[in-house]
């Protein structure tokens, strides 16, 4: 599948947080993190209260599962 360029993968929100996945297929999750911050995806969370964390996913096509995840954390307020 064809994703649209400049989309954020996912976004899960609770009352206390907010998560922001980018999922890369052989690529690396720092690659992942460094689109979220590239393209500015945490930023219409820049005045939220709550804690916002992005998560960069690897998924290898060679044994078809999670190959490497890394995350970080913004303190936007």
């Amino acid at each position: 599948k064809t994703q649209a360029r400049g989309r954020v993968d996912c976004i899960l929100e609770t009352r206390d947080y907010v998560y922001i996945f980018e999922f890369k297929l052989d690529g690396t999750a720092s690659e992942a993190l460094k689109q979220i911050e590239e393209r500015g995806y945490a930023t219409p969370y820049l005045n939220d209260t709550r804690r916002v964390t992005a998560i960069g996913i690897s998924f290898s096509s060679a044994i078809m599962t999670v190959e490497e995840w890394e995350e970080k954390t913004f303190f936007l307020k």
